[in-house]
């Protein structure tokens, strides 16, 4: 990785936490509680996937359809998160995955 690299990456970061703010108060909340789930035990490649983004995307439209955040996600925003992310190997797999490895094996 380069430093374009680097740098590119910062600014789609920054575009990305511009387009959050942009948000609604209530849907800022529940974006940053998810996004907050979504690292403690979400998919491998979070950082440079299409998923936060495309929740991005998801709320810009609930927006502009004049809806609740709640009346896009529910009540529930880990089951949200989780649905969103089930067919994903996450952090939390690979964990499982590690400590149910037989010792002495080295599983990749």
């Amino acid at each position: 990785m380069g430093i374009q690299d680097i740098i590119e990456g910062k600014k789609q970061w920054r575009a990305h936490v511009a387009r959050v703010k942009a948000l609604p108060p209530d849907y800022q909340i529940v974006y940053k509680e998810m996004q907050r789930y979504l690292f403690k035990v979400g998919p491998v490649d979070l950082h440079d996937g299409p998923l936060l983004p495309g929740i991005v995307d998801f709320f810009e439209e609930g927006v502009a359809a004049g809806k609740g955040v709640l009346q896009l996600i529910g009540n529930d925003v880990a089951a949200f998160c989780d649905e969103l992310i089930k067919d994903t190997p996450t952090y939390a797999d690979a964990y499982q995955e590690s400590i149910s490895a037989k010792p002495g094996t080295d599983k990749k």
